[in-house]
């Protein structure tokens, strides 16, 4: 997004008035953007542990020409397939508006997109360029990005302090999208909540809250991650991580250290020093996520996955899927030491994976098969933590209004159909830095208008375009598939079927 040079507000910009003063944002192309507008206090000092705190008024207009401060510490996302700069600063709960009629008349009432990052709880960055809302600004739909503490900042448990913190932050920054929406032209009763990675499993999980209910109409999840960390693995990696920095597990001891710190720590308190990473996968793949939102008793009762059988959030609409390979290619680089291990040994020695669920999954995926162990043990991988969680929510929502999609174009340039793969996608940013190294040079224009378009139609009508898995069990679009095979098939995520 082109921003007026650091320092200087554009005094030609439009203003908002906020319920907590004006901020002054700034134009480009067919739309205004307002970049770090504070929902909550700093969360620095006696409010580094605390639940988010309103932000109190401010005087004057506020510069909202350029991002606010983020929680990661981690360098500039240069590693992550995504690039997600780190922003130095403390205020770092904060939101960016993108909106193509910043105006509170009634005929400006906008659908709303509120995005939400992903990053595995404890990294990634609502600055990242490929978030820029200017896309669906350009289709009529008011975009949000937000910000969240991560990692154990946001999540970790600690004594003498509110549990699920980060969720918090969720709960906060809805919130001030309903306080606030409408001076920047949206419909606060049209807010559909998205996200990607652990930013889908977010949505799945504000979806699955009671406390959320009232901050959204309708959820749209990619490649969702969950969490649902137990309280009492929470405790005990709090409690290790206490020990290996030499604190107490209260506020004032983990306040004592530095975000920096944490963050170094936070991995051999999750894994002991010497863990092997298979030891490691087995303990993602059998445990799950080590950070994230915890199932604490008060806020948070049940997993995600419970909760929506419950009937939580069975009148807000749902659209959700994931891409074929999230993960495949992280094991490319074992092909040849596991060229001539059987897929079926690894499966079962290395993994874990039981003969009776074992036989059935390797019957279903033949085609994987073909591309050798090293694709099989990666695609498993994808399948336990990512395609799995698509029919299960979906299977738990009964007849709720639920429509499930595959992405299955493959990159160029990875060759699978990645993790991330499908983000620039949705935004309809290919162009945007460092787009190319998954999209390629010549990715297809037909996809981006159905992806894009998709997400689009479902902010706007609630209906994204294909017929829903709710009317008729395992029907899935597929994006990207065969030009000779379907747009919409009977049975999207069979593949998956001996897992569930």
């Amino acid at each position: 997004m082109t921003a007026p040079p650091a320092g200087r507000i554009d005094t030609q910009g439009p203003v908002v008035r906020t319920t907590a003063g004006a901020v002054r944002g700034f134009w480009r192309e067919g739309s205004a953007a307002f970049l770090g507008i504070p929902f909550a206090e700093p969360p620095v000092g006696p409010l580094r542990f605390a639940a988010p705190v309103p932000k109190a008024p401010w005087e004057g207009e506020l510069d909202a020409t350029k991002m606010g401060a983020t929680p990661q510490r981690g360098g500039d996302g240069g590693t992550s397939l995504i690039p997600e700069p780190s922003v130095k600063g403390d205020s770092t709960l904060n939101v960016n508006v993108f909106s193509p009629s910043p105006s509170p008349a009634p005929d400006a009432a906008l659908p709303v997109l509120v995005y939400i990052h992903g990053g595995g709880y404890f990294s990634g960055s609502p600055a990242s360029p490929w978030y820029d809302g200017q896309a669906f600004n350009r289709d009529g739909v008011v975009t949000v990005t937000i910000s969240y503490r991560l990692g154990f900042t946001g999540f970790g448990h600690i004594e003498d302090a509110p549990a699920n913190r980060g969720v918090l932050d969720w709960l906060r920054a809805l919130e001030w999208v309903q306080e606030n929406i409408r001076a920047f032209g949206g419909d606060p009763d049209r807010v559909t909540i998205a996200g990607q990675s652990a930013g889908g499993g977010a949505v799945l999980r504000l979806l699955g809250m009671p406390a959320a209910q009232h901050l959204f109409r309708a959820v749209w999840c990619m490649s969702g991650a969950t969490a649902d960390v137990p309280l009492d693995r929470a405790r005990g990696i709090s409690k290790r991580l206490a020990a290996l920095t030499g604190v107490a597990p209260t506020s004032q001891g983990f306040g004592s250290l530095t975000p920096a710190k944490i963050n170094h720590t936070r991995e051999e308190a999750t894994y002991p020093e010497g863990t092997s990473q298979i030891d490691r996968l087995r303990g993602v793949l059998g445990l799950g996520l080590s950070h994230g939102p915890v199932l604490d008793g008060e806020l948070l009762t049940q997993t995600t996955v419970e909760a929506i059988a419950a009937g939580v959030g069975a009148d807000k609409l749902l659209v959700l899927g994931a891409t074929d390979d999230e993960f495949t290619m992280a094991t490319d680089g074992y092909r040849g030491k596991l060229r001539f291990v059987p897929a079926g040994l690894a499966l079962g020695r290395v993994i874990g994976l039981r003969g009776p669920e074992r036989r059935p999954y390797l019957r279903a995926n033949r085609d994987v098969r073909r591309k050798g162990t090293a694709a099989v043990l990666g695609h498993y991988a994808t399948d336990r933590i990512f395609r799995t969680l698509v029919p299960r929510v979906a299977i738990a929502r009964g007849d709720a209004p639920t429509w499930v999609y595959r992405f299955s174009w493959v990159s160029p340039p990875k060759g699978w159909s990645c993790h991330c793969l499908d983000v620039p996608f949705f935004f309809d940013c290919l162009d945007a830095e460092r787009a190319e190294k998954l999209v390629g040079e010549d990715p297809p224009a037909a996809l981006v208008d159905a992806v894009h378009g998709s997400a689009v139609a479902f902010a706007r009508t609630g209906d994204p375009g294909w017929p829903a898995w709710s009317q008729a069990r395992g029907t899935t679009r597929v994006f990207g598939g065969p030009a000779s095979a379907p747009d919409v098939i009977t049975n999207g995520y069979a593949e998956v079927a001996a897992l569930l």
